[in-house]
């Protein structure tokens, strides 16, 4: 596969839910769905692109649920780390298969399967050429994978975060209970947070403002997604402080 048009960034994070790994199924982890979204991501690696990746571990435990249902807080954050490595260590199978050189980095110390997150280790495998798929969110309980999404970002001078979810991009209302919901090609971080939109948790999103780091959320469900939010293309909603950026 070869780019034909030069790409926008040199550098993205990519922000992947883990429910997108479940496929169809409400959990799990779905072989089909890890296999395509590697292959886009081979294909986002051959354009020149630097990419790394953070994984969420809903399909497997959301530490929020968890501690809702009772699991102290703290440990049920935990757990929805640990998720995050059987996910990560699953992309990274399937990159490997294609031949897509990966390294996998923890916030959570596991020598076994994963190296420990540094960051300049980190952004030497991404000038190697190497895909980096950070594991563990931040490490650190009460923080989501959003906002490690976001600081991974600005520590890997990543030029975008791009968000794959489960419908086209941000709208004004859940187009899941109203039909007539309107989807935004464009807004600028304090039109996000004044109209109340759920882009990111507020922790992440006010880091993406107080850094000038756009974002692009868009569905992982269509195909060639992953490489159009990469290349900088018109997809989904871009958030950012100028609208001449798009």
């Amino acid at each position: 596969m070869t780019c034909t048009k030069k790409p926008k960034w040199e550098r993205v994070l990519l922000k992947l839910s883990g429910e997108a790994f479940a496929g169809g199924k409400q959990f799990g982890i779905d072989i089909a769905t890890i296999r395509r979204v590697a292959e886009e991501i081979k294909e986002v690696h051959a354009c020149g692109i630097d990419i790394a990746i953070i994984i969420g571990g809903g399909n497997i435990m959301r530490g929020g649920e968890a501690a809702k249902a009772g699991i102290d807080r703290a440990s049920a954050d935990y757990m929805g780390m640990l998720a995050t490595v059987i996910n990560a260590m699953s992309l990274q199978d399937a990159l490997e298969k294609i031949d897509v050189v990966t390294r996998v980095q923890s916030a959570i110390e596991m020598a076994a399967v994963a190296e420990p997150f540094i960051r300049r280790r980190a952004i030497r495998h991404l000038e190697k050429g190497r895909v980096v798929i950070l594991a563990a969110g931040t490490g650190n309980p009460y923080f989501s994978t959003d906002t490690a999404a976001a600081l991974r970002a600005l520590e890997l001078k990543a030029d975008a975060v791009i968000k794959a979810t489960n419908v086209d991009g941000v709208y004004d209302k859940d187009p899941n209970i109203y039909p007539d919901a309107k989807m935004f090609q464009h807004l600028e971080y304090m039109d996000a947070i004044r109209q109340g939109l759920r882009v990111m948790d507020l922790t992440a999103f006010t880091l993406c403002q107080e850094n000038n780091l756009p974002i692009v959320v868009f569905n992982i469900a269509k195909p060639g997604a992953i490489r159009q939010a990469a290349l900088g293309e018109p997809i989904g909603t871009y958030i950012g402080r100028k609208k001449d950026d798009l």
